[in-house]
């Protein structure tokens, strides 16, 4: 079973301050040299139109394609190319978390939740599932031992 990622208005305004904040960097030198310049150096421009668009692209792939998917004997945590494969018998806890700031996480929303588990080099994943009460029913039939913190 695949659960998406909930997106909050304010992560979709980050989102957008984000990409102009990458276009003004990258293609106000363009139009600088276009406009400005009597001979514009076309290599120059080809190579940051085609890094605004690589960024952009892989700010876009890694924030909007977030899912977590229960597999057989793991969860996979999953955002853009970030991957995580957290075993059940790792899980050991479960709660709801405003802390979106710090940690490893892969969330969209600021309506959070913390799953902690073991061998883990943080501990903990922050994940924001778009139906939590759905999300957290499977993880409980999957993990039996997890402590649930409501």
């Amino acid at each position: 079973m695949t659960f998406q990622s909930k997106r909050d208005r304010s992560f979709i305004n980050l989102i957008i301050i984000a990409v102009i904040i990458i276009a003004l960097a990258t293609l106000w030198p363009v139009v600088f040299e276009l406009y400005f310049t009597e001979s514009p150096d076309l290599v120059a421009i080809w190579i940051m139109v085609i890094l605004f668009v690589v960024m952009t692209g892989f700010i876009l792939w890694i924030s909007f394609d977030i899912e977590y998917t229960f597999k057989e004997d793991y969860l996979l945590v999953r955002g853009g190319f970030f991957r995580s494969k957290i075993p059940y018998e790792d899980i050991t806890k479960a709660n709801p978390t405003s802390q979106i700031l710090v940690g490893y996480r892969i969330l969209s929303s600021k309506d959070a939740l913390e799953i902690h588990y073991k061998k883990a080099f943080m501990g903990s994943v922050i994940i924001s599932p778009e139906n939590q009460k759905e999300f957290l029913k499977v993880l409980k039939e999957k993990v039996p031992q997890i402590h649930i913190v409501k």
